[in-house]
């Protein structure tokens, strides 16, 4: 929300209000400050590492360098505004806000750009494509006021420019002590951003190497006026190094990791004082190129090998009645056999006819014709088919408990034990049976039945 109240208080035709950066006491003390160590040089046996005051000027000159960089692209896009007027065509030519600044200083409110001399602030084809289209360009002079603010933005843009030159000079003749493998590995200038970013060098140590991949991928949005993506297409700072710049597009994302790691370790050395020489980062350095080299390197060339002698020796396994059921379970059958077998001159049946789809081999060669195969019964098969019926009908033998159904000749249901009637009859006892229209009695077989009580 305060960036957002800011951006609507912004007075974008008053230069005062765009640009604050020079004004600030913060950038006075530091360039001062810059200036003076400078011209004092610089003792690397009498720094003492991360507490020295010099160390802390240097985090503040990385802060301030990044600031000095979003300043220019905001100074860049306010003299796009105000010179758009005088020549459009000029901005899709110049694409580097300094570079920019200067041919507008340079050109001014002039048509004819024969009499301007651009020698030595962009190369001869831009100067060539920029005379060209300046010869036909639609723009019309600035006014007098605009003009004036135009220049003096290119002014404020070009001391900038030069300021952040000179911060960048210390920073890096400083980074020598300070992290000495770190700018073996990347270089002073990355290695001055990486500790900006994350806030000096003890903590960009804490940071793991996934986090320091992506630092300087994110910037601040600058009220709508950056320019960032079209201006600096690369992600991070790890992608500014010149060994991710020197890959090929196809392995810069394996080069982006490795450099993150090893930039991680070279850090983590340089916090601790481990080796102030920078050798360890100049290995490291020297051990990502010959990575790099090998990924390059073409794929060997795939041999033909001989297959493997095949082991003739019997196999020691176990024996008894488990391998044996196994080998039955999966022993290759008759009709398969015959299927596998070939015979020479003969011409073999297939599924589709005409030596087309599954052959059946020696399947029906002997005989009529037909695929019939005649094959004992497999012991285990049988020994199986046993166990399936006594499940399915029991084993045969009955109890005193069980009862059953006695269908009788005038179409009764006789619910009864077969035991307790074989004895009834036996000894002559009177037995009961039910029918649909009554009941009636039956002494023995020799004596003639009652009538039905009905």
């Amino acid at each position: 929300m305060k960036d957002l109240d800011d951006i609507e208080a912004l007075k974008y035709d008053d230069l005062d209000h765009v640009s604050k950066l020079q004004k600030t006491q913060r950038y006075i003390d530091i360039m001062q400050k810059v200036e003076s160590a400078l011209e004092k040089g610089s003792d690397v046996s009498k720094h003492g590492g991360v507490d020295d005051p010099e160390y802390k000027l240097v985090v503040d000159c990385t802060t301030l360098l990044l600031d000095i960089e979003n300043e220019i692209i905001i100074l860049g896009n306010f003299i796009r505004d105000k010179y758009r007027l005088k020549f459009p065509e000029l901005e899709s030519l110049v694409h580097d806000p300094i570079d920019y600044a200067r041919v507008v200083k340079k050109i001014g409110n002039e048509v004819d750009l024969t009499l301007v001399d651009l020698q030595g602030l962009v190369p001869s084809a831009i100067i060539m494509v920029v005379s060209l289209t300046a010869s036909t360009t639609s723009g019309k002079p600035l006014v007098a006021e605009d003009l004036h603010k135009t220049v003096e933005a290119c002014d404020m843009a070009i001391t900038l420019d030069s300021a952040k030159k000179k911060v960048l000079d210390f920073v890096q003749s400083r980074m020598a002590y300070i992290a000495p493998n770190l700018s073996a590995i990347v270089g002073s200038a990355v290695a001055a951003k990486l500790m900006a970013a994350a806030g000096g060098l003890s903590a960009l140590t804490e940071r793991p190497a996934c986090n320091i991949k992506f630092l300087g991928a994110k910037r601040k949005n600058l009220a709508g006026f950056s320019t960032m993506t079209c201006q600096f297409p690369v992600g991070s700072y790890i992608e500014q190094t010149e060994i991710f710049q020197s890959t090929p597009p196809a392995l810069r994302t394996c080069v982006s990791r490795l450099l993150a790691s090893k930039s991680t370790l070279a850090a983590r050395v340089d916090s601790a004082g481990g080796d102030a020489t920078g050798g360890l980062g100049s290995a490291l350095r020297e051990e990502i190129l010959k990575k790099i080299d090998k990924w390059q390197q073409p794929s060997p060339a795939k041999q033909v090998k001989p297959l493997p002698v095949p082991c003739t020796e019997p196999k020691k396994k176990r024996g008894g009645r488990r391998l044996r059921k196994m080998k039955e379970r999966y022993a290759v059958t008759d009709m398969r056999k015959l299927a596998n077998r070939v015979q020479f001159g003969v011409p073999e049946v297939s599924s589709l006819g005409d030596g087309l789809g599954e052959g059946y081999g020696m399947l029906g060669q002997a005989g009529s014709g037909k695929l019939r195969v005649s094959a004992g019964q497999n012991k285990l098969t049988a020994k199986i088919a046993k166990k399936i019926k006594e499940r399915s009908f029991g084993s045969g033998a009955t109890s005193g408990l069980t009862s059953s159904l006695a269908f009788t000749s005038v179409q009764g249901i006789e619910l009864s034990n077969p035991e307790a009637l074989a004895n009834q009859l036996g000894s002559g006892t009177q037995s009961t049976y039910f029918c649909d229209t009554g009941t009636f009695s039956k002494i023995k077989r020799h004596c003639k039945p009652m009538q039905c009580n009905r």
